[in-house]
């Protein structure tokens, strides 16, 4: 877990991390959350001189962001977690904010990151699976089921391999940082490789490292021309483990996607600039904001 206290305008004030304990449970997940947050607080009132006014906290798989609930995560073996009353009752009933981890991670990109200034963007993290947030006029776009950016299970190649939705040839199956570690452990040989050393060997022109990360980025580049067609971003922001590669990654890309583009605008495409950090500061956002709604209600 990271975490972080973050003041009015996004600066971060102190960082934190801590382990789930998800080995120990769900139950121990959830209280480590809560106890990780009072923490903090307290540590916000002995070096900071004041309390926090509101707190925001991002959690992955479904989310019902308006009732405060962590509906689904398979991951933590969660099932409709009320985070919101848990984290206020433990926080002396401040205002709570909940959020989906990637749409949170976006909201920051766009607000304070790589997407400053941008009316319209998307930001889609490369890690062990494949989401987005869609960002509108300073907002995240949830959709009208909480499952709004889901672009890791646009079916690129029909004939792919089986996806945990369900489908086949979902885009996270086969463009996801797991997913090119899986194709490069096999292609190399070595069951402990993974996408940071395919990267290192594309660098070095290893053949079947650049066959690995070509079949990875064309299908990437197909489902990100689908996502454009459809919301029309001014910026592509990507981000997770495979961004880490930089222009190795994104060279090839912009030339993959500009080669798929006929009326739609191409988007400035972007690396993430907030890193790991964008899930505490957008947490953070979505605190603010909660408390900006109340204050003009």
């Amino acid at each position: 877990m990271k975490a972080a206290l973050v003041g009015t305008d996004g600066t971060l004030l102190h960082e934190a991390r801590r382990a789930t304990d998800r080995e120990r449970g769900a139950e121990a997940v959830i209280e480590s959350i809560l106890a990780f947050a009072a923490d903090l607080r307290a540590h916000g009132e002995e070096h900071l001189g004041e309390s926090a006014v509101a707190a925001g906290v991002a959690v992955p798989g479904i989310v019902d962001s308006a009732k405060g609930i962590a509906v689904y995560a398979a991951n933590l073996g969660w099932r409709d977690v009320p985070l919101r009353t848990l984290l206020s009752e433990r926080l002396g009933a401040i205002p709570v904010a909940l959020g989906h981890d990637v749409r949170t991670g976006g909201l920051a990109e766009g607000r304070i990151g790589a997407g400053r200034g941008t009316d319209r963007f998307l930001f889609v993290p490369l890690g062990t699976g494949i989401a987005g947030a869609i960002g509108i006029a300073g907002a995240i776009e949830a959709g009208a089921h909480g499952n709004a950016g889901e672009i890791g299970h646009i079916v690129v190649r029909p004939d792919g391999p089986g996806c945990s939705c369900g489908q086949r040839g979902c885009l996270e199956t086969l463009a996801s940082a797991a997913a090119v570690t899986r194709a490069w452990a096999a292609a190399s040989g070595d069951p402990g490789a993974d996408a940071a050393d395919c990267a290192k060997a594309v660098e070095s022109g290893d053949p079947a490292a650049i066959e690995v990360w070509r079949n990875a980025v064309d299908a990437l580049a197909a489902g990100l021309v689908t996502a454009l067609t459809l919301l029309d971003p001014g910026t592509l922001i990507i981000g997770g483990g495979l961004a880490e590669a930089g222009e190795t990654l994104f060279t090839p890309l912009r030339a993959a996607v500009e080669e798929r583009v006929t009326f739609q605008k191409l988007p400035h495409i972007v690396p993430a600039a907030l890193g790991d950090t964008a899930g505490c500061l957008g947490a953070g956002l979505l605190a603010w904001d909660l408390l900006s709604t109340e204050v003009s209600a």
